[in-house]
């Protein structure tokens, strides 16, 4: 897929580590599709382990798919998804059961790769995934507990919790609860950060110990606190990646929200002083980096650097991490990455392991830590790697939409289907639809952006969308598709005309009318002089896609590129002042804009963002360019914010 261009604006210097934000050929690779194009040659199918060995269900798999999602997203590349999928598949067989897996064990470690059981569920709909899921969830539901609740980090080691551990568990536990409705379990989940946040924390410097023994009985806990004696950095990295990622998964009105991004401003301050003037970087026994013996680790400084940009992407750390986070990523580049002949790139500098106990018993001291093995392309610093580099390549675009919301229409378009729990679930064009019909990569791209996306499963009013700088409108629902269509009124135009007068930027993507309705929906698009026509066009045969090839010439006030567009079956547009035409094919208006007041409206007759012809899994990627061709569209969109507005919602 052409997906690099002048789109994405980090793009690498071949052989240059230090550039990452530098705009370059756009040929060149980002260094996230180089790495995990390096990991994929190295790694086939996810194994790690010679073919004589036996290969099972593990974190470290995890760690690297969560790292090979991210440049998934990032590019639509469907390579990357494919890995994944071939990777889990590996272990999930047609009845849902996973191979080599032994809840008896209660290893936290063993929840991490639900994470991928989840997106495959997600983009496939295929119930083993869900199944296989459900049995990791049920480990947690059952896993043994410290008397104060909190859960252990494995069936071996009782009555302690490691903050690895944090990381294994919590975000598949609460996107898991997210996915099929257990708000139950966020109570559960804000109890286990808790619980470390007051029993690990060094009162001195603010960072957790690795690890906390409530009985106060192991060898490497202190006899008063439990806690184990030094601040390993990939165990702080863990944790600050847990409640990055786990506190997107909660509910806005959730009171565990906020309390997770307090203890995220909290450790990310811990962490941040500790940071390697010289380098960027951080130690492997964190507060101790002039010490003896004590070194950079890659691992941990790829994980800090994704933790920091990520969470001021999301809003929940303030914009002067983002600098920080931009030290340690050129400091890991100039110091980790190593490229060899042809496409050979090497992330050097990872610890293999540490723990706690065990036979060889790991006694948790400084000499211990530092004494641990050294290696190079170990899959969890690759992992981590890939995880901090998408978010670096995107930084620059997340200064455009930060503090802006996008709205997503459920209430003209409010399909429903059963999920593999029996539930009603909205899909369709929707933000958490991974399926083909989904808008999921749609709002990922916004979100890269850093916008924020939110969904109104009601009609509009000035009211509700007062909160908003972007609405969109998708394929509003007839009959056929839903037997209780909310149809376009009046009354609804009105409100929504006067959200664009005042500065709103509003998205129309209609549909064919076979597929949608375009009678009501014109009563709010007469308002802006446009007006779709109740034809069909491009209808395509099967799998011959040039029959909905749409060329862009480029060099326009959106498209300043050219691109090839696929739009199956669709309707047109007549456009009248204000609107004019801004894509025209064979004399029909496909595309058109118009000023309104202080707002803006941008029309368009297919849905053609959605995850079936963005997401690189169908459409020849050579030939068409949907996804690229997005990012052009939402950053034009959310440069359409009056000033105004945009500076009323910065944080």
């Amino acid at each position: 897929m052409k997906i690099c261009r002048s789109l994405v604006c980090c793009v690498l210097i071949a052989g240059s580590a230090g550039s990452f934000l530098a705009n370059g050929d756009a040929d060149q690779q980002l260094w996230s599709q180089r790495m995990a194009n390096a990991a994929i040659e190295r790694w086939p199918g996810g194994r790690f382990v010679p073919e004589d060995q036996q290969w099972v269900w593990n974190y470290e798999l995890g760690t690297l798919l969560e790292g090979m999602d991210s440049a998934w997203l990032n590019t639509a590349e469907p390579r990357y998804y494919n890995y994944i999928k071939e990777s889990v598949d590996n272990f999930v067989s047609q009845d849902g059961s996973i191979s080599t897996w032994k809840p008896e064990e209660n290893q936290l470690d063993h929840i991490l790769l639900g994470r991928q059981l989840l997106l495959l569920y997600g983009v496939t709909q295929d119930k083993r995934y869900a199944k296989a899921a459900t049995l990791l969830y049920q480990q947690l539901l059952n896993q043994p507990r410290t008397q104060s609740g909190g859960f252990w980090h494995k069936q071996r080691y009782p009555n302690q919790m490691w903050l690895d551990g944090l990381y294994m568990a919590e975000p598949f536990y609460a996107e898991y609860a997210s996915t099929f409705r257990h708000p139950e379990a966020f109570d559960d989940i804000t109890k286990q950060f808790s619980l470390i946040e007051d029993r690990a924390r060094d009162p001195k410097t603010g960072l957790l110990y690795h690890g906390w023994n409530e009985t106060k009985q192991e060898r490497w806990a202190d006899p008063k606190t439990g806690d184990s004696s030094q601040v390993w950095a990939r165990g702080m990295g863990w944790y600050l990646m847990a409640l990055v990622d786990t506190i997107s998964y909660y509910p806005e009105d959730d009171a565990g929200r906020k309390q997770l991004v307090g203890f995220l401003n909290r450790d990310a301050a811990a962490v941040a002083r500790y940071q390697d003037g010289a380098t960027g970087l951080w130690f492997q026994v964190v507060d101790k980096g002039g010490a003896k013996g004590n070194y950079l680790e890659s691992s941990a400084s790829c994980m800090f650097v994704y933790a920091f940009a990520r969470a001021v992407r999301e809003g929940y750390l303030p914009q002067s991490y983002l600098v920080k986070a931009e030290r340690g990523y050129r400091g890991i580049l100039s110091r980790f990455l190593k490229t060899g002949a042809g496409d050979s790139i090497s992330l050097t500098g990872t610890v293999k392991s540490a723990g706690l106990g065990g036979n060889p018993y790991r006694d948790g001291s400084f000499p211990y830590y530092i004494g641990e093995q050294v290696v190079s392309d170990d899959p969890k610093g690759v992992g981590a790697f890939l995880l901090a580099s998408t978010e670096m390549e995107n930084a620059r675009n997340a200064k455009i939409g930060r503090g802006q919301t996008v709205l997503l229409d459920a209430w003209f378009n409010s399909q429903k289907r059963p999920d593999a729990s029996g539930q009603q679930s909205y899909f369709h064009y929707k933000w958490d639809d991974l399926s083909n019909s989904g808008y999921s990569l749609l709002g990922q791209m916004f979100r890269s952006f850093g916008a924020s996306t939110k969904t109104l499963y009601s009609g509009p009013t000035l009211a509700n969308l007062r909160s908003a700088q972007v609405y969109i409108i998708v394929s509003p629902d007839i009959p056929a598709k839903n037997p209780n269509p909310h149809y376009m009124q009046a009354e609804n135009a009105a409100q929504v005309a006067e959200w664009v007068k005042s500065g709103g930027v509003l998205i129309l993507m209609e549909n064919d009318p076979q597929n949608a309705d375009l009678e009501h929906l014109n009563l709010l698009a007469e308002r802006f002089g446009i007006h779709y026509n109740n034809v069909l066009r491009n209808q395509v045969d099967g799998s011959k896609f040039e029959m909905g090839k749409i060329a862009v010439e480029g060099g326009g006030p959106i498209f300043h590129d050219p691109h090839t567009l696929y739009m199956k079956d669709i309707c047109t547009i007549l456009a009248k002042p204000p609107a004019v035409s801004l894509l025209r094919d064979r004399g029909d208006i496909l595309m058109a804009t118009a000023r309104y007041g202080k707002g803006t409206v941008f029309a368009t007759v297919d849905p053609w963002l959605y995850n079936e012809y963005t997401d690189g899994r169908k459409l020849p990627p050579a030939e068409y360019d949907n996804y690229a061709a997005g990012k052009e569209l939402i950053r034009w969109i959310l440069e359409q914010i009056p000033a105004r507005a945009s500076s009323a919602t910065q944080p």
